[in-house]
């Protein structure tokens, strides 16, 4: 398996310089506009804890490296709340009405979700314990990514704002490196993989990565579209309905 996992980092540090990141690194941005994709990621987020709970979970396990698997998704199962609580803090609670905002999450805008979510689901359902492992490092280093870029701008807003990101910040991101250091490399890397199932592992880690950096660019060109959706003083904001969910537009 370490050849797999040398294949992770490989893909993760070209992830890292992905077009959305750079945006979110971008210093003449606000942060709240650096986050402007925040509500495009819902259905992948919401759903990320059915994957864990439905797709990778199999109890009782068959083997070591299946209840290594169940172990990870008692960890990853049940982080979805704490979007849903930084959606609200940060300004997006009412978007639009909830049909406006069903008919944005199931139309082409965010086409990309629901396409890494379904995806993620059938390369799953067909993998077996160890090639699970192999998805879920693949999935964690986009995670870490993602996480460690978004931390330092959840800071900036908490002191501005004097509030909690739970997800977006501290709380959320120490967990995710907690566990994730906690799986253990080393003992992962120590996994011999005959030749096929090796071949396999890569081919899954391949596609999951160019499964999220479709994710990614669909989550940019929506912060592009709604960059202004966001007061960096906390002002209060109403909203116009529209089947895009548009942006907030101050009162």
């Amino acid at each position: 398996m370490k050849y797999v996992l040398k294949k992770i980092l490989e893909h993760k540090q070209a992830y890292s310089k992905l077009p959305l990141f750079q945006y979110m690194r971008d210093s003449s941005l606000t942060e709240e506009e650096r986050l402007g994709f925040y509500p495009c990621m819902a259905h992948f987020i919401l759903s990320f804890g059915d994957i864990n709970k439905y797709m990778l979970r199999e109890e009782p396990a068959i083997n070591t490296y299946q209840q290594q698997v169940n172990d990870h998704t008692y960890e990853d199962d049940h982080h979805w709340p704490w979007y849903l609580e930084d959606f609200t803090k940060l300004g997006f609670d009412h978007l639009c009405s909830p049909t406006s905002w069903m008919r944005f999450l199931w139309s082409d805008e965010t086409r990309q979700n629901r396409i890494l979510t379904y995806r993620l689901a059938a390369l799953i359902s067909e993998a077996s314990a160890v090639e699970r492992i192999a998805i879920i490092e693949a999935i964690e280093e986009t995670g870490n990514v993602l996480f460690s870029t978004m931390l330092n701008l959840a800071k900036a807003i908490e002191t501005r704002r004097g509030i909690e990101l739970r997800y977006c910040g501290e709380f959320h991101f120490s967990l995710e490196s907690g566990h994730s250091a906690g799986s253990d490399h080393a003992e992962i890397a120590g996994i011999l993989l005959d030749e096929t199932t090796q071949a396999r592992c890569l081919s899954l880690v391949d596609e999951v990565f160019e499964l999220f950096e479709a994710w990614t660019h669909e989550l940019l060109d929506y912060a592009k579209a709604h960059s202004t959706t966001l007061s960096s003083q906390g002002k209060s904001f109403d909203l116009i309905s529209n089947p895009r969910c548009p942006q907030l537009v101050e009162s």
